[in-house]
């Protein structure tokens, strides 16, 4: 069995990247983090094994990115500067439950994106993630955990 066409690769994975990305990063840094997504598969995609898991290759390959990414945006911000329980402005009115699933760490988010905005089994999240199927199932259940704290916290505050 031999690779696919890179064009035909991309075609075939460009619309669970892109959504995994929305979800992880927010839709207005998606583009940025999918183009680099795709350039760094298409250094390496001449260089795999045809046996490899595509799916699951392009979307670690997307996760680590939106880990990139993550890192990049944080800044220290002075406590005085920032409202007690102050959740980040959203200039595109983007709903709050994308924002809480941003805040998460990164094991939780990624593997919160790719059970439900990908739909994959939690097997496929693990193979995703690089991890066992439990430890995907863990970090599942504590970013659901997490966001359903979180959104109470932000429902009392309206």
């Amino acid at each position: 069995m031999s690779l696919p066409p890179f064009s035909a690769f991309l075609e075939q994975h460009r619309v669970d990247v892109y959504r995994f990305l929305v979800a992880t990063v927010g839709p207005q840094h998606a583009d940025d983090c999918f183009q680099e997504t795709f350039l760094a598969a298409l250094r390496a995609y001449p260089r795999l094994d045809p046996g490899t898991n595509l799916r699951a290759w392009i979307l670690t390959i997307a996760g680590r990115k939106a880990i990139d990414h993550g890192r990049r945006a944080r800044r220290a911000v002075p406590m005085a500067v920032l409202p007690e329980r102050a959740l980040p402005a959203s200039p595109d009115g983007e709903p709050g439950l994308w924002r809480a699933v941003r805040e998460l760490p990164p094991m939780q988010r990624a593997a919160i994106a790719h059970r439900y905005v990908l739909d994959l089994s939690y097997r496929e999240v693990a193979e995703a993630l690089g991890c066992s199927e439990e430890a995907a199932r863990a970090s599942a259940h504590e970013g659901r955990k997490r966001l359903r704290e979180r959104l109470a916290s932000m429902r009392e505050d309206a």
